[in-house]
């Protein structure tokens, strides 16, 4: 198997390893060494995994491993870790269908490794690969890349309409291929990552990573709909993953045939002024959001998950939902018209004497970005109170390929 786009017939250990025969050889001893440390790790568990009550291993966050292959990629239903990073990548010129074909085997056959916490072949600290922590590593593709494969594109595989609101800045936007890696644990994230761009730097350069965090794994009950930074709870009517209504509304049926049993994501770069939030009061926060910022209820209820009362007016006759509220421009008459929402928020160093440059990363995952995200954005694009301190940044739209079989490769539907 050749390794360069320009088919220098390198083979794969020679593309990862630099041709170097001593890289080689250190590898190997390194991988032996690896092998020899979770011998150790293992045979410490079961020794103290059997202890009096059944406790369960002070470790087992960092011990966790969930499965790479399967019909789906993992990364999307999966319950969202601690740490996530997003890299998009554009595809170097001279790289075509065959060299998309080896690149995104060398991919997957690492990401293999890497979530189930084995290093890969040219992984020079095979020490840090020990501790999975729910490493997942979902694959997105941008238009540049179906276009490289020779293949049909979704209809929605496009930038999505320019919004009102969006102050985009291009060095968030769009990409060839997204990198997807997430994690509870962010020196895993890291070392996924530097593994993973090792692979790639001979198909293409990075365009641009956004990191993204939530509560530390073990924190808060498992299930919990996340924060943001102004204090909300993000993401209450998501569908739930493993149903019937999940299924239809996320996974594709097959328009291309490629993409059958994947899904769409769009992710939003969303910079939140704080400091403006800062100076709103509780009452005009809850109405600008439509729900009570403590326990997330709807105003018309108690409870995170009660159906809200859009008709339910206060003691002076106006809706106590108002209209301009996120819950109420985000809700659709239309039940097909919902999306599966799996955000992270950032926080990176301040300009000048701002106190932080802060915000969301809104991945959303849906069968198709037209019938589904842009009628709700385009709502909120009209109306919604929150737009006073939210401000879209970055934008880009990717197909997921479906997931492969032991032996496969992710996008081997494609190429």
């Amino acid at each position: 198997m050749t390794g360069e786009p320009g088919g220098s017939g390198f083979s794969r250990r020679h593309l990862l390893f630099g041709g170097a025969a001593a890289a080689g050889a250190g590898a190997a001893a390194a991988l032996g060494a690896s092998a020899a440390i979770r011998a150790g790790v293992d045979a410490a568990g079961a020794s103290g995994a059997g202890g009096a009550g059944g406790t369960a291993s002070p470790t087992a966050v960092g011990e966790a491993i969930l499965p790479f292959h399967g019909v789906h990629q993992a990364g999307v239903e999966t319950p969202p870790q601690a740490h996530a990073l997003f890299i998009a990548l554009d595809l170097l010129p001279e790289v075509d269908a065959p060299a998309l074909r080896r690149m995104l085997r060398v991919l997957s056959d690492d990401a293999a490794r890497v979530t189930q916490g084995r290093p890969p072949l040219a992984d020079t600290e095979p020490e840090l690969a020990e501790v999975p922590a729910r490493l997942t590593v979902t694959f997105g593709f941008g238009p540049g890349l179906v276009a490289r494969a020779g293949a049909e594109a979704p209809s929605w595989l496009r930038p999505l309409p320019p919004f009102g609101i969006d102050r985009l800045d291009p060095r968030w936007n769009d990409g060839d291929l997204l990198l997807q890696i997430g994690a509870d644990d962010a020196v895993t994230v890291s070392h996924a990552a530097r593994m993973l761009l090792k692979d790639a730097r001979s198909f293409a350069t990075i365009r641009w990573t956004q990191r993204g965090f939530r509560r530390a794994a073990g924190s808060e009950p498992e299930g919990r709909t996340m924060r943001n930074l102004f204090g909300q709870l993000d993401g209450t009517v998501n569908p739930k993953p493993g149903t019937p209504d999940f299924d239809e509304l996320v996974w594709s049926g097959g328009e291309p045939a490629w993409m059958a049993g994947g899904t769409s994501m769009v992710l939003r770069r969303i910079a939140m002024d704080l400091d403006g939030w800062d100076r709103v009061d509780r009452p005009g926060r809850e109405a600008s959001v439509g729900r009570k910022l403590a326990s997330g209820a709807p105003l018309t209820g108690e409870r995170e998950h009660d159906e809200p009362d859009f008709e339910a007016l206060g003691p002076v006759g106006f809706p106590v939902i108002p209209d301009f509220s996120h819950l109420r421009r985000s809700r659709s008459e239309e039940p097909g018209e919902r999306i599966y929402r799996r955000g992270y928020n950032y926080d990176e160093a301040p300009a000048s004497a701002s106190v932080s440059d802060a915000g969301l990363l809104f991945a959303s995952f849906q069968a198709d970005v037209d019938r589904q995200f842009v009628p709700i954005q385009r709502r909120l694009d009209e109306l919604d109170l929150l737009n006073e301190w939210t401000t879209p940044v970055g934008s880009a739209v990717f197909a997921i390929p479906p997931g492969c079989a032991e032996g496969g490769y992710i996008g081997d539907t494609l190429v």
